[in-house]
């Protein structure tokens, strides 16, 4: 199978020097990657900013910055894959006005206009043809289940996979909650980010 997979976070910038992110690792994707690679597929990596190595076997590997540039990357390739697994924590907002020179301090306070960024996976839930599976992961705060299920319906996906912020994000170790378009559940329990990302593919990728 071609698998396209995105992972990191990304960056989007508010002048020359400063920018809007979040704390993602990349980790859970790249073990993803790592995991499908080892299962003989052809993988294709979509990464914002890490501090990480990709993993050696990739078929592509593409590195992007801003949310526009993961959603352009995404589209492009995802009609020529069989399977799609969306990790990365893309921004939903950007600055509105990106400064061409550094801002400087004034006694005031500073206030940003955002704007919404495009919703990648919702995109993909339109594109999506019937061989083909889709499937997004939920970082949640509060209300894990509800949330994960909510993004389920709306964005088409055939599976979700739900976990507690406080859980996966900068950790070696993760806990995730496998919630399927028929109304299966799997629960994977706490173990490092490559043991459950193979656990993952073993659920989620179409049986031969």
């Amino acid at each position: 199978m071609r698998i396209l997979i995105t992972a990191g976070p990304t960056r989007e910038k508010i002048d020359p020097v400063r920018f809007i992110t979040n704390c993602s690792s990349g980790k859970m994707g790249y073990s993803i990657a790592q995991a499908a690679v080892e299962l003989g597929h052809e993988v294709v990596l979509v990464s914002g900013p890490v501090s990480i190595s990709a993993p050696q076997g990739l078929s592509e590997f593409h590195g992007i910055e801003s949310a526009k540039e993961m959603a352009d990357k995404v589209f492009e390739l995802f009609p020529a894959c069989d399977a799609a697994i969306m990790v990365a924590a893309v921004a939903d907002y950007r600055p509105a006005e990106i400064c061409q020179s550094k801002m400087k301090k004034s006694d005031g306070d500073l206030y940003l206009r955002l704007e919404r960024t495009t919703d990648i996976l919702a995109g993909l839930g339109k594109l999506k043809q019937p061989e083909q599976t889709l499937v997004g992961f939920a970082a949640e705060t509060d209300d894990l289940l509800a949330n994960a299920l909510g993004k389920l319906e709306r964005k088409n996906l055939d599976w979700i996979v739900a976990n507690k912020v406080s859980d996966g994000f900068g950790s070696a170790t993760n806990t995730v909650i496998l919630l399927g378009r028929d109304g299966s559940r799997v629960d994977v329990e706490t173990a490092d980010k490559l043991t459950v990302a193979r656990k993952i593919l073993d659920i989620v990728l179409p049986k031969a």
